[in-house]
């Protein structure tokens, strides 16, 4: 339980999560980031327990609920449908209108689209807000769509305009490219002629067409002939970038029904190479927050109120630095863009906070540790310093607020992938369509017909030939509620650190060998064994918590107020 001093109630109180901080690595720097050792020496500093599997969205729901995964139904990053055996998003859906009215090519909506939340149980803050205290939610993760209470904005598993989880697009001159879908992306093969391109920008599939095709823009390219310069227009949009340079956010409207009806979404531009060759990077087209097609704040009007920012819920763009699209400097200077947005963001909710519960989230530790683990040290220290300053400028702004930090797990290295379908097809229990257990997800594995304890033993005694060490620590069952049990997996695989599910693996696949070394830009990652990727938690002064766990938390939150 955590109290604090004298036991009284505090009017206070400001949770700043950070997805992804490592223990180990703040402990390494220690002088690096003044105002967590400050916030360790006035109050506490600890590991914090987190869930079985360590999954940002599993993570994060059991935080909101305090509850387990067999409760509140989020199991993995995908989910498998009983019936159908396809993979789909666990956390949320959006469900298309019951009626519609077809009139030729278009088929009208007699009623709105719905986006429901797939999390079970009772969110914490829903308490606080029942009984007067005021609510503050700024990006929470798994919280798409957001709850009717307080003030909310979406985070992580809010959706891109296209309706995935961010999908670039990159144009380019290049002799032998080819148009074509990459993981992540689109690239585009275009033509300049007399300095001159137009650039086909796809938003989100139109809905009011039978066909669904995807709604676009034009954005108009004009290079400068002489140097590398360029003009960058959509409708009355503009930004002139020289080579390397960012634009600002540039709004479109998406044509549903021409002159009729259109869906309103922003991108950013980066201009990569604009001579002797093109080449250019348009974002993920992200929800307009001043005028969102899609319900990412509570009210609707609190997401445009600090201006324009990264909405997808995550807004690094690791796809493209594992495409080549980005270098590694690239990629590090788009994340300072989502960072910044995010230090504009923590500025807004702390001016408009009077008393009551904030929370605010920071998503780049995480994203920015998945490629930089171990190898980068330097350069990630920069993104822990700041969000360092960042509690920072909490504490001076909110002295006498109760203040806690805390991550929903930390990282290892992410050495060798583990193709789990390929070692049971080796273990007879795949063979042909027939799957006695089958791996899907980056922790689930599913039984049908196959002995749990049996595959239980198969996977702990599971070594890597190259150099013999174990690649499975823990294999746990999962309990689920009557509600639950349909979805959830029967194993959750607890991979020894250097070790984790394959991509293939991760998508329900196979591939030709059970063991790859891992050549990927992603070189570190958290879904293994629990034990070995505990979060943080930072309390400030007169607060405790002994043993806290992400499932805890949210209730000792509660008896604070």
């Amino acid at each position: 339980m955590m109290t604090g001093c004298g036991g009284g109630a505090h009017r206070k109180v400001i949770v700043i999560g950070v997805d992804g901080m490592d223990p180990g690595f703040v402990e390494r720097h220690w002088n690096a980031l003044p105002n967590l050792a400050r916030l360790r020496d006035d109050g506490s500093f600890q590991r914090l327990r987190t869930t079985t599997p360590p999954q940002s969205p599993v993570a994060w729901s059991t935080f909101i609920t305090g509850l387990d995964p067999g409760e509140h139904g989020i199991f993995d990053f995908v989910h498998r449908d009983p019936v159908t055996k396809d993979l789909f998003l666990s956390t949320d859906r959006t469900m298309a209108p019951r009626w519609v009215l077809s009139l030729g090519e278009y088929q009208l909506p007699l009623s709105g689209p719905r986006v429901e939340s797939l999390r079970k149980g009772k969110a914490f803050w829903q308490t606080l807000a029942e009984r007067g205290v005021p609510v503050t939610i700024v990006r929470m993760p798994a919280n798409y769509p957001p709850l009717p209470y307080g003030n909310e904005l979406s985070g992580m598993g809010t959706p891109d305009l296209r309706g995935t989880q961010g999908t670039f697009s990159f144009y380019t001159d290049a002799a032998g490219e080819e148009s074509r879908a990459v993981s992540g992306g689109l690239i585009r093969r275009v033509q300049i002629v007399r300095n001159h391109v137009a650039l086909r920008v796809e938003g989100p599939p139109n809905t009011l067409r039978k066909d669904r095709a995807f709604a676009a823009v034009t954005l108009d390219v004009d290079v400068d002939p002489e140097r590398a310069v360029a003009r960058f227009a959509v409708g009355e949009e503009m930004a002139v970038l020289r080579q390397g340079e960012w634009s600002d956010w540039l709004a479109a409207d998406f044509p549903l029904v021409p002159h009729v009806a259109s869906v309103r979404g922003m991108f950013r531009v980066y201009a990569k190479q604009l001579k002797p060759g093109f080449e250019v990077y348009v974002s993920p087209v992200n929800i307009d927050p001043e005028k969102p097609a899609l319900p990412i704040s509570q009210p609707p009007s609190y997401a445009g109120e600090a201006g324009r920012f990264y909405t997808q819920g995550i807004g690094e763009d690791t796809a493209a630095l594992r495409q080549g699209v980005f270098d590694l400097p690239e990629f590090l200077a788009q994340s300072r863009l989502v960072l910044k947005d995010e230090q504009m963001l923590l500025d807004h909710a702390l001016r408009r906070y009077r008393d009551g519960f904030l929370f605010f989230y920071f998503s780049s530790v995480d994203q920015n540790s998945h490629v930089l683990w171990g190898r980068h040290d330097d350069e990630l220290l920069t993104f822990y310093q700041a969000v360092d300053r960042a509690i920072g400028e909490v504490r001076r702004r909110e002295p006498e607020a109760a203040l806690l930090v805390m991550s929903d797990h930390g990282f290892s290295t992410f050495n060798r992938a583990v193709n789990l379908n390929a070692w049971f097809v080796a273990q007879g229990l795949i063979t042909g369509d027939r799957r006695k257990a089958w791996a899907a997800g980056l922790n689930a594995v599913y039984l049908d017909g196959a002995d749990r304890e049996d595959v239980r033993q198969r996977l702990l005694a599971l070594r890597d030939p190259e150099n013999g060490r174990v690649v499975v620590e823990r294999v746990s069952d999962v309990q689920a509620t009557a509600e639950n049990r349909a979805l959830a997996p029967d194993l959750v695989v607890g991979y020894a650190p250097g070790y984790r599910a394959s991509w293939a693996t991760g998508l329900g696949e196979s591939a030709d060998t059970v063991f790859e070394t891992n050549t990927d830009a992603w070189i570190a990652d958290h879904c293994i064994n629990a034990d070995d990727v505990s979060g943080v938690l930072f309390l400030s002064r007169g607060l405790r918590a002994p043993e806290p766990s992400l499932k805890s938390l949210s209730g000792v939150i509660l008896r604070l107020f």
